[in-house]
């Protein structure tokens, strides 16, 4: 099979698990809320969205291979409103009600960090049946956070509007009522701390939904809705006011005015990656198609070639590029992108990370040689760069290698997979192997005969196991990446992922930790 061929068997699958977080909740429950003269969570994001703008749509893949429906009733991603680069979050009412199981609250704690790290204003559209009540213990104690994080942007100038479209309840109405901006739907909003039947359960007190929680009351007598809405366009429109007079500004450098297209063709991205991630590619050949005019300023080119730095720009915005070019992270690889880190945080310059990577490199030699002080010495680098990091994993992303290249536990700001990628802690034969020799060797220390058909069998599961956890819908699902995407959107993605980096200062630093030398 051919490189295009195994690339595009991929983007297959991954179109068909995709297509279960289109569909919601089903075609059953799409069409009930239809029915109630309501709009998808999407097309309310679409009517929110300056015409003809795209949508970078965050974790869709959320919650795969759990018991949750894949995308964990929320859709979350970055769109332009009245020009202004948005953080929009949008329960999804078709998936039991709009309801937030444990994956939910990643989902919604990921933009959270996302909004706050890029200063992007924060619009909620609302419509949840507050926490599903049977796994309430995975919930309600870590999902304070929500609210924690809505004061701490507002605390920080970052504007939080909540347009309400149908149930906020319970925990779910602190929302709105910690929200700077607050848009209620008359005859759709229910805003209240306990329901009808809960009060009654309460307080022996009758009410109904209306008088407890209706925007009409909100929005006349307790003061929480500060918009009042006919309908969820009337909303929607609202919404687009309140962005429009927010006076708001980009913080970091605007891109160059003019820049050229990449002059390879995003389509040959298809081909450059092997099935087998065990045979090599050139990641020049990925950055060429990448970036603006084709144009890579290689740093230096002769010395750690397994590892290529070097300057360009993405749809005008500067950026320092680290790819590794043959998997194996030696110490000249490490101190290299030690020193380009360094020197990309002089000049307040985003940096972005290309993996496929086996880690770095074991042996007598190479510890003698120094390679994990050397090794260290990059992850030292990596984890106190102050410049925004976007990381995307190509192939294969194993061991220390997937840290010093800027993991998930190393806060990029934005990391993405394309459906080649893998990561693990090391590649499944190596693991099964790791674990044969370590058994064999208790075997031999008790002097019992060691099993050698039920070792082939260890392996052969092991090596399942581990292939099965180390591809990117499992990652994906489990929200240590931002979304799995197709290699000919890399260009695009990065140019909106930069764009809303901006919206923040861009500044680096010259502290760093101690460096062993």
């Amino acid at each position: 099979m051919s490189n295009r061929e195994a690339m595009l068997e991929k983007l297959s699958a991954l179109e068909v698990e995709h297509a279960k977080a289109l569909a919601g909740g089903g075609e059953k429950y799409v069409e009930r809320h239809h029915k109630r003269g309501k709009l998808l969570a999407r097309e309310r994001i679409e009517l929110l969205l300056d015409p003809d703008t795209p949508f970078l749509e965050l974790s869709p893949l959320a919650g795969w291979g759990s018991d949750f429906t894949v995308g964990a009733s929320l859709v979350t991603g970055i769109g332009v409103v009245e020009g202004v680069e948005c953080l929009i979050t949008a329960n999804d009412p078709t998936v039991k009600g709009g309801a937030s199981n444990p994956w939910t609250l990643k989902k919604a704690l990921r933009s959270d960090e996302i909004a706050r790290a890029n200063r992007l204003p924060v619009i909620s559209l609302v419509e949840s049946g507050g926490a599903d009540l049977p796994t309430q213990k995975e919930i309600f104690i870590p999902g304070g956070a929500m609210f924690r994080n809505l004061t701490r942007l507002s605390a920080e100038g970052i504007p939080t509007i909540a347009l309400v479209f149908g149930n906020s309840t319970a925990g779910g109405a602190y929302i709105p009522g910690m929200s700077d901006y607050v848009v209620m739907v008359d005859g759709g909003a229910k805003v209240f701390l306990a329901g009808p039947p809960l009060v009654k359960m309460a307080t022996g007190e009758d009410a109904d939904d209306e008088s407890l929680g209706g925007a009409s009351m909100h929005a006349r007598k307790s003061g929480l809705a500060d918009y009042f809405a006919v309908d969820e366009q009337d909303a929607i429109r609202l919404g687009r006011q309140i962005v429009s007079r927010l006076n708001w500004r980009k913080q970091g450098p605007a891109p160059k005015p003019s820049y050229d297209e990449p002059v390879l063709d995003s389509e040959d991205l298809l081909d450059i990656v092997p099935g087998d991630l065990k045979i090599p590619f050139d990641p020049r050949d990925v950055i060429a198609r990448v970036v603006d005019g084709s144009v890579f300023d290689e740093f230096k080119p002769l010395y750690g070639s397994s590892l290529a730095t070097g300057w360009a720009s993405v749809h005008g915005y500067p950026v320092g590029i680290l790819a590794n070019a043959r998997g194996v992270l030696f110490s000249e690889e490490s101190q290299k992108a030690s020193q380009f880190i360094q020197l990309a945080n002089r000049s307040d310059t985003p940096l972005i990370f290309l993996h496929n990577t086996t880690g770095y490199m074991v042996g007598q030699e190479y510890e003698q040689g120094g390679i994990i002080k050397h090794g260290a010495q990059m992850i030292n680098a990596v984890s106190n760069s102050k410049v925004p990091h976007i990381s995307v994993l190509m192939g294969a992303s194993y061991g220390a290698g997937h840290y010093g290249m800027c993991g998930r536990a190393f806060d990029p700001r934005f990391l993405f997979a394309w459906p080649s990628a893998k990561s693990a802690v090391m590649g499944p034969q190596q693991l099964a192997g790791v674990l044969s020799i370590v058994a064999r060797a208790a075997a031999e220390a008790k002097g019992q005969p060691y099993d050698e058909h039920g070792d082939g069998q260890m392996r052969a599961y092991v090596e399942g196991q581990i292939e099965a956890e180390s591809l990117p819908m499992f990652l994906s699902g489990r929200l240590y990446d931002d979304g799995v995407i197709d290699p000919r959107d890399t260009r695009t993605i990065l140019g909106i992922c930069l764009s809303a980096i901006h919206s923040a200062p861009v500044e680096g630093t010259s502290t760093f930790g101690v460096f062993r030398m």
